[in-house]
């Protein structure tokens, strides 16, 4: 059965803050009415494709529980039943701002930037693990949040704990590069102008040295701006 958008207001003139994804907002549509409503031509996946997509993936799952790597935003804000949490690395992905935002983030104008693992490198994150009896409900609400607009794709990843063993195995929401919303080519100087600082990642106590290099340019751009106002 589909689901019913729940209503959003719409944003003041000037005001991008956006209301933070919760577990009842992804359950309610709230996801979809925040899209449909900053972009009313957006391509969003219906329940049918997400449900293929869904069942396909999971069609291969490893054998042993299932862990959900995340890397972004969903560190400090899941919005999934979780039973244990732990520090983990994946190889052969590299955490970028390569996610165009033309919602939610940004406008169609003016798109911003969303985190996602490109090729290449190692990235350091945080692994939930799902109880079993969790798991059908609990990827329900991680692709109603994740596989929206279509620019990521899962992806089964070799979870690296503290001491460089496999522990298990998860699942990553990684770029879709042939995707429309691409960004893997955008200039730095662009990167800074659309993106906000990484202090979610601070307060995890995980540093990425090149997300903390655009994070210090994305501090003194800001407070450039503040004096120029302030002069």
């Amino acid at each position: 059965m589909a689901t019913t958008a729940m209503q959003l207001p719409a944003p003041r003139h000037g005001d991008r803050a956006q209301p933070i994804l919760s577990r009842r907002m992804l359950a309610d549509g709230g996801a979809v009415a925040l899209v449909t409503r900053d972009d009313p031509d957006a391509r969003i996946l219906t329940e049918e494709e997400r449900r293929a997509s869904l069942a396909g993936f999971m069609a291969s799952r490893p054998a042993g529980n299932v862990w959900v790597f995340v890397y972004g935003s969903l560190i400090w804000n899941p919005a999934i039943e979780t039973v244990e949490r732990r520090v983990a690395a994946v190889e052969g992905w590299h955490r970028t701002f390569c996610l165009s935002m033309p919602t939610g983030r940004g406008t169609p104008a003016r798109p911003g930037l969303a985190l996602g693992l490109d090729g290449g490198g190692t990235c350091l994150g945080v692994a939930y693990r799902l109880a079993e009896r969790d798991v059908a409900s609990e990827r329900e609400v991680l692709w109603r949040r994740e596989m929206l607009l279509g620019g990521y794709r899962p992806e089964w990843v070799e979870l690296i704990g503290g001491d460089g063993t496999v522990f298990g195995h998860g699942v990553a929401f990684v770029i879709d590069a042939p995707h429309q919303h691409y960004a893997g080519e955008i200039p730095l100087r662009a990167t800074i102008q659309r993106l906000a600082t990484v202090e979610g990642l601070r307060s995890h106590g995980i540093e990425d040295t090149e997300l903390e290099r655009v994070g210090a340019l994305v501090e003194a751009a800001m407070l450039l701006a503040f004096w120029r106002e302030a002069a």
